[in-house]
């Protein structure tokens, strides 16, 4: 059963990541394992491993096992390759700000090191002449992976949180709508939108779950649907273009998303076809949460205009999931991986922090300042 694992972990034994690869889901249950740094970047490339939480958490745990693998005997050609290292998986995906967010932790934990034992920022140029001896080797290695592992515990503790805080918006008996997958696959326990689902359920309280099929990576079908049924909710999967006939039907009280960037004025980019979701769920007055973890609120980007949205490979949509194409070989095909949601769609942003109701733009920049 998925939920007897972690989404990714680190194996100590043998110093490299181990994570459960999604594309195989729901079929085959199958642990990968990498100390490779293309095999790390094309995971996060071909979505073995997605989810803005996770994609983080794993960019961190990497950064640890390819330090590892560095054989310099100075430190700065030691740093050089770090930050190689560094920029080629943040090169993989551009819309999760988890992604940028961890590898910065990583370098900032590397940075504090050398700026408090030499006096240099690796950012700058610096002589050539540190030796790397055992010592120094020991010290870096040791603070990376303390870091590493803080950023996986507290994705843990952080996704528990949004489920406390959340749960005060479910009621005995709710149908609750999730759009694609943000649940514990896209982080390492619980989820974001989920959470407070998986909290509900563990307190008893008898909910309907429904998860679209999210077109066209199918994450709702593959992964909410199974993740949920795995853990004895009740859920029902149907297509995305069923989600305004649920809610003219009644079966909808609320919709928990998750997202992957959240800018500084509450705008969020997240799964395609969430905005459509919100759109509609505004016109049933149906209320609309989206789950964030601090870590993907981006106050540096203004608005969801600024999100850089990802264009992904047409045959997602004429192949993928067929034995033939399925449309004629030459049209043309629009595949953005995310869409935006204006922030007068959304009723709450629920963050491990606490939550924000209105004006986003102003809690935002006080919940940030706490955090």
């Amino acid at each position: 059963m998925v939920n007897n694992y972690d989404t990714l972990w680190l194996d100590n034994d043998i110093k490299e990541v181990k994570y459960i690869d999604q594309t195989k889901l729901p079929n085959e249950l199958v642990i990968k394992s990498t100390k490779n740094p293309d095999e790390m970047y094309q995971a996060i490339k071909r979505l073995e491993v997605r989810g803005a939480p996770a994609i983080g958490v794993f960019a961190a745990l990497s950064m640890y096992v390819l330090s590892l693998q560095i054989h310099k005997n100075n430190l700065k050609d030691f740093v050089d390759e770090f930050l190689r290292n560094a920029d080629y998986l943040e090169s993989s995906r551009p819309t999760a700000v988890n992604l940028s967010w961890a590898l910065n932790c990583m370098k900032d934990t590397l940075n504090q090191l050398v700026v408090k034992r030499y006096g240099v920022d690796i950012s700058e140029e610096f002589a050539t002449d540190i030796s790397l001896d055992e010592n120094l080797r020991y010290d870096i290695e040791n603070a990376l992976h303390n870091k590493a592992i803080s950023i996986w515990e507290k994705d843990i503790a952080v996704c528990r949180q949004i489920g406390e805080n959340g749960l005060e918006f479910i009621q005995e008996g709710d149908g609750i709508l999730t759009h694609c997958n943000a649940g514990k696959l896209a982080t390492i326990r619980y989820g974001t939108a989920t959470a407070p689902i998986y909290l509900a359920h563990e307190k008893g309280i008898k909910i309907k779950v429904f998860c679209d099929e999210t077109r066209p990576l199918l994450q709702g079908a593959r992964l909410t649907a199974y993740e949920l049924t795995e853990a004895g909710i009740d859920t029902t999967l149907q297509c995305d273009n069923m989600v305004a006939s649920l809610m003219a039907a009644g079966k909808i009280q609320s919709v928990f998303v998750g997202c992957d960037r959240v800018a500084a004025n509450g705008d969020v980019a997240n799964k395609i076809g969430t905005n459509g979701v919100a759109i509609i769920a505004k016109h049933f007055n149906i209320p609309f949460y989206v789950c964030a973890p601090t870590s993907t609120i981006d106050i540096n980007t203004k608005t969801g205009q600024d999100i850089v949205i990802e264009q992904r490979n047409s045959l997602e949509v004429t192949k993928m999931w067929y034995n033939n194409e399925m449309s004629h070989r030459d049209v043309n095909v629009y595949n953005p991986a995310f869409d935006v949601t204006k922030n007068d769609l959304i009723t709450a942003i629920i963050t491990e922090k606490g939550i924000i109701t209105k004006d986003f733009a102003k809690g935002l920049v006080t919940l940030m300042g706490q955090a």
